[in-house]
């Protein structure tokens, strides 16, 4: 990989530090190494660094006590902090402070290696280097379908500039909230908070008080002041999660804010200025919501100056494969585990993979490589696997060769490979079945050759289909 930027490795481990930057140099990264605090500030003054590899445990001070100067660096090198004393407080107190990441010191240097990549990578796009657009290595946004790559590259356009209102658009699952933390970590607002609010099931009083904040005594219960999520972001960015179950009245106090640039805590009296960046996400369909009277349309147009969908992992074709020894990866941690090699039922574990609609998306696909992980032995078969994707691809196959369909219910439909999917046409039978049944959901169950219940389950996650009563 050309390399147009350095690497810094801060730790006190000489070996350690002389082998990962051995290791890096090979894969084309320039990196250079210094052994305690005061020769990692020396460095950082001396020269630019995009990214800095930090030890936690330094012999003249704490890893932690450098990450405040490395930031205040302008323009800010990435910080990957790295300690042999792994702790949920450390990682916290790190983040805190303005590190981008947090790893665990470990002997898998190679390992260790691809987390510096991947970080790398984010540094790439950063400084705007040439195809950096299409390198956001970011789980839920890996991949090299042609949809990802255009996802991406809209992802790099819009995060350069930092003030634009973004609206993120996607199924449950797909990844929202990862491409709202790609642009805040790829803009110039990424040393600044990254706050969330979500919108779902928040009541209006509530939904005021954590957005815009209260004073003390403006309503029964407000015994101190409380700062809104807004004014916690500063000059960060605040997404707005499922944007679409925002009430009403408090749509319009938003839409005043993103308009004014102020806003005021509930019971207050002065304007406080409105500094974050706003991203929006939200799984419904907000120009629906609009034609119901539920969302404002002068806040839809102030939310969607800048809209991206997030494609459903079923129109991804093979990232779902990449996604899943990604996922295998992250669980597996240093036990070697693979999809069932090529010798063995591989084709029949991709099939299933490929095959399988995910309506729970990347969010889905996650827990279902988790459980497989921990039940699979060195390789992750069909047997690992849910029954519900061995169920949709025995359909899929039952599809193919005619068998459902045909005479039987009177039923008829064409598979069309390549333009149809397991989803769509499992869809469309439920449909005919039900419109053959008038509505009848028993007799439609008996059209289909399946029980009530899983009548029921197809339903609900389709939300429902015409003319079912």
């Amino acid at each position: 990989m050309a390399s147009a930027f350095r690497t810094l490795i801060v730790d006190d481990e000489e070996t350690y530090a002389l082998s990962l930057k051995r290791l890096l140099m090979r894969r084309g990264v320039e990196a250079d190494v210094a052994g305690t605090f005061a020769a990692g500030r020396a460095e950082i003054e001396k020269r630019h660094y995009d990214l800095v590899v930090l030890d936690y445990m330094l012999p003249d001070g704490s890893g932690l006590d450098l990450i405040p100067p490395i930031r205040a660096l302008r323009p800010a090198p990435i910080v990957l902090m790295m300690t042999a004393y792994g702790t949920i407080e450390n990682a916290v107190e790190a983040m805190r402070r303005g590190a981008q990441d947090y790893i665990t010191k470990s002997p898998d240097l190679p390992a260790i290696v691809e987390r510096i990549l991947d970080a790398e990578k984010i540094a790439r796009l950063k400084a705007g280097l040439p195809d950096a657009s299409l390198s956001v290595e970011m789980p839920g946004l890996l991949g090299e379908s042609e949809v990802m790559r255009e996802t991406r590259k809209r992802i790099a356009e819009v995060a350069k500039s930092s003030d634009t209102t973004v609206l993120l658009m996607g199924e449950s699952g797909t990844g929202k909230g990862v491409a709202a933390r790609a642009i805040h970590a790829l803009s110039s607002r990424s040393t600044q908070p990254f706050v969330v609010i979500d919108c779902v099931a928040l009541p209006e009083t509530l939904a005021e008080s954590e957005l815009f904040g209260h004073e003390k005594g403006a309503f029964t219960g407000a015994e101190q002041r409380k700062l809104g999520r807004l004014e916690v972001a500063g000059g960060g960015t605040l997404l707005l999660d499922e944007v679409g179950d925002m009430e009403l009245p408090v749509q319009g106090k938003l839409l005043r804010a993103l308009e004014e640039r102020t806003f005021e805590r509930v019971g207050g009296v002065k304007p406080m200025p409105l500094h974050a960046r706003v991203i929006a996400a939200s799984h419904r369909d907000l120009g629906t919501l609009v034609e119901q009277e539920k969302f404002r349309l002068d806040l839809f147009h102030r939310l969607s100056v800048f809209p991206i969908e997030i494609p459903p992992l079923r129109a991804r074709g093979e990232d779902v494969l990449l996604l899943a020894n990604h996922f295998i990866a992250e669980f597996a941690g240093k036990m070697k585990k693979t999809i069932a090699p090529i010798d063995d039922r591989q084709k029949e574990t991709r099939d299933l993979f490929v095959g399988y609609s995910f309506p729970g998306n990347v969010r889905e696909l996650k827990n279902v490589m988790e459980r497989a992980v921990i039940l699979a032995g060195d390789a992750i078969t069909p047997d690992f696997l849910p029954e519900r994707m061995r169920d949709s691809q025995a359909r899929l196959s039952d599809i193919r060769l005619g068998i459902i369909g045909g005479t039987a219910g009177g039923l008829t439909m064409e598979f069309r490979p390549g333009v149809d999917t397991l989803e769509g046409v499992d869809r469309k039978l439920v449909e005919d079945a039900i419109g053959m049944a008038q509505g009848n959901k028993s007799r439609a169950a008996e059209i289909l050759g399946i029980s009530a219940k899983t009548l029921f389950n197809k339903l609900r996650e389709y939300g429902g289909v015409a003319g079912a009563a």
